[in-house]
């Protein structure tokens, strides 16, 4: 089934293709890890960023192929169903690692997110942050100049060079009284030596051609010395000047063309620090209202701000969070209610949030509670300790919304991640590896999470009966993670980051 066919019917997803794919047995190298990946709005450049602080930039090029005038396209009998293909475009270097001598801090070079800008002439525009420091990327195409040789025939030039030779007079000059002469020519070489009318065929002058051309990512903007804490967000705002980055305590606001200074619009740091319950985990702006943002917190919250309240926006103009069930409450209740990643949906009605087990849709009119919730990791309930032990527990998986806002997704440990139909009453709920064979773990699910407790006391029977396995009764491996998905914007097609491999799938 292909995007936009109803939401009710599952959709069949298949490999595209993959860039950086490891052999067997290849060691991975850290600094080669994706740590962030980006559409651009038209879905037409994809970037990812790594921890050894590069970007590495794709281009669609399956729409190249299409080209032709509209009569011949209306012609056509069938829709172009072609799914995209990406080729690399080009990488840079966006950040290296710094030295905070003050703090007596490394800085690394990791790439913690990327958000794409508007384009202009041709240009390619984009931020991109590690811990610190925001930086504005302009890539664009530069013509490489070469002088191209003065072409002059060898022969023709010594001929030439001979009959100049020859042709200076050497016969005395009939001087007349006050230094006068009779012949003006005289005076310089002779006759034979005028240029014709057309020119000399043989003779040409330099010129400069432009026949390649080069991609080149120059640094326009940098933003610095505006965080104390890790930056974990960067979001653009739709008047195309603006853009917010938030780290732990704090959210700023900056104009793109001003790098020296930015507004702090959110300070949750309370005088005391022994005083602190929770920290920001993620911000992003609304899509199409540039006064409204939303950021989550490490207790499991999302507050909706408005920009037009006040300078600095200490109240919230709307607060959305789930009640705990009562006696659910648990050494590990805060830890997996955290919130890793939040996501508004293309037309800014519904917000997406991810926490440890779960992933919640929300709607933004209706702050009672999550209008879907879709259940991840249920079957690692009773592994807690372990995850704990092993820190995995304080991953942070990223997700994503379908451009038509029909199904989210987000990602898993074993290098999986799972797909969900986002309305009442459809059961797609698929699970696929990031590998040439996405259906391979691919066994009969519980459609779409209930929140029964009967469906949850069943998961969780099954996963303590596989001690090696998942709830599908998948081999778990906590060190294999996918954290980093990106969905299309136009199309059904989805781009995952597992290690330093690029996996790219449609449907």
């Amino acid at each position: 089934m292909k995007g936009g066919e109803g939401g009710d019917s599952a959709l069949e997803w298949k490999f595209s293709q993959v860039f950086g794919e490891r052999t067997a047995g290849e060691e991975v190298q850290e600094v080669d890890i994706i740590s962030a990946i980006e559409f651009d709005k038209s879905g037409d450049h994809l970037a990812t960023g790594d921890r050894g602080g590069r970007v590495v930039l794709f281009e669609r090029t399956d729409k190249k192929e299409h080209a032709g005038n509209r009569k011949d396209l209306e012609k056509t009998d069938y829709s172009i169903s072609k799914h995209p293909e990406f080729r690399y475009k080009t990488e840079f270097q966006s950040h290296e690692p710094e030295f905070d001598y003050l703090k007596s801090l490394e800085i690394e070079e990791k790439i913690n997110k990327i958000r794409w800008c508007q384009s202009a002439n041709g240009a390619l525009f984009l931020l991109s942050t590690n811990d610190k420091t925001i930086k504005y990327w302009k890539v664009q195409e530069k013509k490489i100049k070469k002088v191209a040789d003065i072409s002059m025939v060898p022969s023709k030039a010594t001929g030439k060079a001979n009959v100049a030779n020859s042709s200076v007079t050497s016969t005395p000059k009939p001087h007349l009284a006050n230094g006068g002469h009779t012949d003006k020519s005289y005076t310089s070489l002779s006759n034979d030596l005028l240029f014709p009318p057309g020119g000399v065929s043989s003779l040409r002058l330099p010129v400069v051609t432009c026949n390649e051309t080069n991609l080149v990512a120059r640094c326009r903007r940098v933003y610095a010395h505006a965080h104390d804490y890790h930056i974990n967000s960067i979001s653009n705002n739709s008047d195309g000047e603006t853009f917010i980055s938030a780290d732990d305590l704090r959210i700023n606001l900056w104009n793109l063309e001003i790098s020296n200074q930015s507004f702090n619009i959110v300070d949750v740091k309370p005088t005391n620090m022994e005083d602190l319950t929770e920290v920001i985990t993620s911000a992003e702006f609304h899509p199409t209202h540039c006064h409204t943002l939303a950021y989550s917190s490490s207790k499991g919250s999302i507050r909706l701000i408005d920009l037009r309240q006040s300078a600095l926006c200490d109240k919230h103009s709307k607060l959305f969070v789930e009640q705990e069930a009562p006696g659910s409450r648990s050494f590990f209740t805060e830890i997996i209610a955290s919130i890793s990643d939040i996501k508004f949906g293309k037309d800014g009605r519904y917000l997406l949030s991810r926490d440890y087990m779960t992933l919640k849709l929300w709607d933004i009119n209706m702050d009672s509670g999550p209008v879907s919730t879709f259940q991840v990791h249920e079957h690692l309930r009773p592994r807690l300790c372990d995850l704990y032990e092993n820190d995995s527990i304080f991953d942070k998986f990223e997700c994503c919304l379908s451009g038509d806002g029909q199904r989210v997704a987000t990602g898993s440990y074993s290098n999986l991640f799972r797909v969900f139909g986002r309305h009442p009453g459809t059961t797609e709920a698929t699970t696929l590896e990031a590998s040439r064979n996405p259906m391979r773990k691919q066994v009969q699910t519980p459609s779409r999470p209930s929140r029964s407790l009967s469906s949850i006391t069943r998961a969780v029977r099954r996963g303590a009966d596989s001690p090696g396995g998942d709830a599908n009764g998948n081999s778990f491996d906590s060190t294999t993670k996918l954290l980093h998905l990106a969905w299309h914007p136009t199309e059904n097609s989805i781009a995952c980051a597992a290690a330093n491999s690029l996996y790219m799938y449609y449907a």
